[in-house]
């Protein structure tokens, strides 16, 4: 079986991404490699591994661990790094951080996403909610 039988195709998570975050597919393809790279860094090794077996060609990639542990740091420095990663202001780092995880959520398997969000933790979760 091919990765992308897995899941969405590399063109369907950008759509969903720009349409998510309100941008160009151009945009959110930046933001979304930004955002799983970012990703890679926040999780152990093996959960990034993990993760991007369910992930198209293409951006599996972004998902490469640097490192066996993940790196300890919240959802205010996460966003900076995206921001970072993808030379936009923070304001368009995070809804594209958010368009990133919710496309995920979608994506992937829902054990997958659980075993994402448990290490990400609880401010992870509610950036995720609606906003009121």
């Amino acid at each position: 079986m091919e990765r992308e039988e897995l899941g969405m195709k590399y063109d369907e998570f950008v759509d969903a991404v720009a349409i998510r975050a309100g941008m160009s597919p151009a945009e959110a393809e930046v933001l979304a490699h930004a955002a799983l790279q970012t990703l890679a860094d926040r999780l152990t090794a093996g959960e990034a591994r993990d993760l991007a077996a369910q992930l198209p060609r293409g951006l599996a990639e972004s998902l490469e661990p640097r490192y066996e542990k993940a790196e300890a740091f919240g959802l205010e420095e996460f966003v900076r790094r995206v921001g970072n990663r993808a030379a936009v202001d923070l304001s368009t780092a995070w809804y594209g951080m958010r368009a990133v995880l919710a496309t995920l959520r979608g994506g992937v398997s829902v054990g997958e996403f659980q075993d994402v969000i448990g290490q990400l933790g609880k401010e992870y979760v509610e950036a995720l909610q609606p906003a009121r």
